[in-house]
């Protein structure tokens, strides 16, 4: 069962038997039928149907806080028939789907998690690639993405203690150490949590300061103050403001880390839904998960022979207003 990234082309094809008048693509989403192609074809035609664009109109990753894997599962078929409509010849192909993309480099019909199973499902030193490394700050707890044996999605907790993951034929056949970083002179740091190219769920810690934002957009008109007997109250605006629109950001820094780790970054910016962890404005004693989008466009990549200590600075605007003018 092959586990195909979602956001890159995934082409199915038949060739055409002796007789084909044309070809039908079936495509099965979770147990139901969703989509029916039909193109017209002739015997020895290879006829190619691009399946990914449909199938993620079927996916969207949610986060609240807690880790669920998020997959779907993906029957295509693609038979051949004559003009009397007797199957000729046709194929079944069984996936699971990923919310995950494959480089141009790394050629047609992306898999996950682009080399064997089981494996994490998040990208590493690739000088030292049978070990993982993640950076956490103290006394804090998370979860790690993880493709099994069977091509199924996982996540596996560890504790605010853990400094390593020991490997496991069920999940991770990579050893992954956590190194714990003391943030407390910017407070406890904060959660980036995105969808990573691999279509799981990624959390990156930013460790050093950060800068809250408010901005708003407005109309303004002239009024008219001047009563009927001629007289105005200089205490009414006469440039009158209304439709406020109000927003809201952060600007995070990384803090320090290596060179390697740029990949996560430049994830990062590619992602489509990202989500902030933080304080409960109303409630210090817990957490809220918000959902955030990234503000740049672009990013330079950082290295330790240009850059001596490598940190990220990004911007992201909260993902509604802060008026609420939900209708």
């Amino acid at each position: 069962m092959a586990t195909i990234a979602l956001r890159s082309p995934q082409y199915k094809s038949i060739t055409a038997g002796t007789n084909t008048a044309y070809v039908l693509c079936v495509i099965t989403i979770g147990g139901n039928i969703e989509y029916t192609l039909r193109k017209n074809a002739v015997a020895g035609d290879v006829v190619l149907f691009e399946i990914s664009e449909l199938c993620r109109d079927f996916i969207n990753i949610t986060f609240n806080g807690t880790y669920t894997p998020q997959t779907l599962t993906i029957q295509t078929t693609v038979r051949a028939y004559n003009s009397s409509d007797a199957l000729i010849n046709g194929s079944t192909f069984n996936d699971i789907g990923y919310d995950g993309y494959g480089t141009f480099m790394e050629g047609d019909n992306p898999t996950i998690p682009f080399s064997n199973r089981p494996r994490w499902l998040l990208n590493t030193d690739p000088n030292t690639l049978d070990v993982y490394y993640i950076y956490v700050p103290n006394n804090t707890a998370g979860s790690l993405p993880y493709i099994a044996v069977d091509a199924s999605m996982g996540y596996l907790g560890y504790s605010a203690q853990q400094t390593s993951i020991l490997a496991s034929s069920d999940y991770g056949q990579y050893l992954v150490n956590i190194n714990r970083v003391d943030c407390t002179k910017y407070g406890d740091g904060h959660k980036i949590t995105f969808v990573n190219k691999f279509g799981a769920l990624q959390d990156i810690w930013f460790f050093l300061k950060s800068v809250n934002t408010t901005s708003k957009r407005q109309e303004q008109f002239q009024r008219n103050i001047v009563t009927s007997t001629g007289t105005y109250d200089v205490n009414t605006h006469t440039k009158q403001d209304f439709n406020t629109v109000a927003n809201t950001g952060i600007t995070l820094n990384s803090g320090y880390y290596p060179e390697w780790a740029n990949q996560w970054f430049e994830q990062l910016l590619l992602s489509e839904q990202v989500w902030l962890t933080r304080i409960d404005p109303f409630d210090s004693a817990d957490t809220q998960v918000v959902p955030v989008n990234v503000r740049k466009s672009s990013m330079v990549k950082k290295t330790s022979l240009n850059d001596k200590l490598i940190n990220y600075t990004f911007d992201f605007d909260m993902s509604f207003d802060y008026i609420n003018n939900i209708r």
